[in-house]
């Protein structure tokens, strides 16, 4: 299991960065991480085959380390997702994937 060596919130870009060990920097925006949340109630939304949005103006309140992952809690309120390290890296892969087909 690859873990990050540093995770930095950035309130003010509204955006969690991650700092892998072989050096590469993930950012993951918060309104992304809203919507991706892993926990059961957000996952039968999506199974159900809605889709989960989150305020473009959402925030990170609390981020506590579980081991295998973090537990993010949001100023929504809504603090139930443990998001795995391996779910975290893939979602910092789809969102830089979605910045370079922006600026192309």
């Amino acid at each position: 299991m690859r873990t990050p060596d540093e995770i930095h919130n950035d309130a003010a870009a509204r955006a969690l960065t991650l700092r892998w060990p072989a050096g590469e920097t993930q950012r993951v925006a918060h309104a992304r991480l809203r919507a991706a949340c892993p926990c059961a109630a957000c996952r039968r939304i999506r199974l159900a085959g809605a889709a989960l949005t989150a305020a473009p103006n959402i925030t990170l309140a609390a981020i506590e380390p579980m081991g295998y992952g973090v537990q993010l809690a949001f100023s929504d309120g809504h603090a139930r997702g443990i998001y795995p390290w391996s779910y975290l890296e893939a979602l910092g892969h789809d969102e830089a994937d979605g910045d370079a087909r922006h600026t192309a």
